[in-house]
């Protein structure tokens, strides 16, 4: 059996391009046991695989791809045939093996540091593509950085950047959801409408017409909450502008993804002198609520509280603009890739 796969063929200098990535035809190794073969019908496009793209992975994060070896991210797909117990041909399932349209997967590896595991899923519940977003990674990594990350309660203001994206639109709504005042920022006019006028935040503005400007006129009494999707120097204003004790959830820093490093932080020590919480966190680390977060979007899903919006690109021959597109914030909602 044949099938396509994307590979790394040159590690991006700066900004990645669409021909650091190439599609090629590959074989589909020999299913062994524990493993099931899956038709992938919907591959997540997530900034984070960038970090995967240089030669050495940041320290504790997942290991960098091999030059001319196949890239791999989040999926969701039917299986074909099972050789692992508690899979059967036909199920509708998640992944980690994407970016090839028949990936053969090991039912029982912690896939991306745990939320990558094969996943059987209620196609009753939603279609696959809300599976693969909302009820998915991105979800799990919305929920783990608004709940018990930053413990957001209702009547805080939580700011959360690079709102329009994927994860960041999913932790703005979550918030609400929760009865606080949600600030978003977002890159152009067009983002900062979407926010405010079709997905109800109380407030967002342009970081490119200045992010402390811009925080100070949406919450000039402050946050509660950060979300931080961005890093450098949304970061450091919202050091500036968090409470005491407030909360920083750090989920990513896509402004140091493409190679330049982000700009450093000069006022650290507002953390001590203002008793804040800074903390870390990847969505693995809470694979074991899964199903409970599932349950929870789900429901505001069905109740029209909560939407993700998808940016679609058809065809495993997209992939590589898919991601740059991504990369470059020409996406609104969550980038995937359609290949069923």
């Amino acid at each position: 059996m044949r099938t396509r796969e994307v590979r790394l063929v040159r590690r991006p200098a700066g900004t990645l391009r669409p021909t650091d990535l190439e599609v090629v035809e590959v074989d589909v190794p020999r299913l062994a046991d524990g493993q099931v073969l899956v038709a992938t019908s919907h591959h997540s496009v997530d900034a984070a695989v960038r970090l995967r793209m240089d030669p050495v992975s940041p320290p504790g994060y997942l290991p960098a791809f091999g030059l001319g070896e196949g890239i791999e991210g989040l999926a969701v797909g039917t299986v074909l045939e099972s050789r692992a117990a508690g899979f059967v041909a036909g199920d509708l399932v998640q992944h980690a093996r994407g970016f090839r349209e028949i990936a053969v997967v090991d039912a029982t590896a912690g896939a991306l540091g745990g939320a990558g595991a094969l996943t059987r899923l209620d196609a009753a519940l939603a279609p696959a593509e809300v599976h693969l977003g909302l009820l998915g990674g991105t979800g799990l990594t919305a929920w783990s950085g608004i709940v018990p990350v930053a413990r957001a309660v209702e009547g805080e203001t939580v700011w959360v950047s690079a709102a329009a994206g994927a994860v960041g639109s999913v932790a703005g709504q979550l918030a609400r959801s929760r009865g606080c005042r949600v600030v978003g920022s977002a890159g152009g006019p067009e983002k900062v409408a979407y926010l405010r006028d079709e997905l109800g935040f109380d407030a967002a503005f342009d970081h490119r017409e200045g992010v402390a400007e811009g925080l100070a006129a949406a919450a000039p009494d402050g946050i509660d909450v950060y979300f931080d999707n961005v890093g450098g120097g949304h970061l450091v204003a919202a050091l500036d502008h968090l409470r005491p004790f407030g909360r920083a959830a750090l989920c990513g820093a896509v402004a140091g993804y493409d190679g330049t490093p982000a700009p450093g932080i000069d006022n650290l020590f507002l953390a001590t002198s203002k008793n804040l919480t800074l903390r870390g966190f990847r969505a693995g680390a809470f694979a074991e609520r899964a199903d409970e977060v599932r349950v929870e979007l789900a429901a505001l899903w069905r109740a029209g509280r909560m939407r993700l919006d998808t940016a679609t690109y058809d065809g495993l021959e997209q992939a590589p603009q898919a991601v740059v597109d991504l990369l470059t914030g020409r996406t609104r909602g969550k980038c995937m890739v359609v290949t069923g």
